[in-house]
């Protein structure tokens, strides 16, 4: 190939044509790779923060103070009984 001034154009004009036939699809795709990205930010953000919610509602209601089943009244208790050693 030579360097003229006139090839030297054509590989200009062929550069020129390149990007901008070529720089829709390339955005397009660099596009896409974003709103993917942002999705799977959404979709696995949304999934920790129920998984976290639940977590959090379980940890609460595990500590939460719970009323005695006999209520405030005593409790009968049988006195213990020793066995004797063998």
């Amino acid at each position: 190939m030579s360097t003229t001034p006139g090839s030297v154009a054509l590989i200009g004009a062929g550069a020129a044509a390149c990007a901008v036939c070529c720089a829709a699809p390339i955005l397009g795709l660099l596009a896409a790779i974003g709103l993917g990205t942002v999705a799977g930010v959404l979709t696995f953000g949304a999934a920790g923060l129920v998984v976290g919610a639940i977590g959090l509602m379980m940890v609460v209601l595990k500590r939460r103070p719970r009323p005695c089943p006999a209520g405030n009244s005593p409790v009968l208790v049988d006195a213990p009984t020793v066995r004797a050693p063998r």
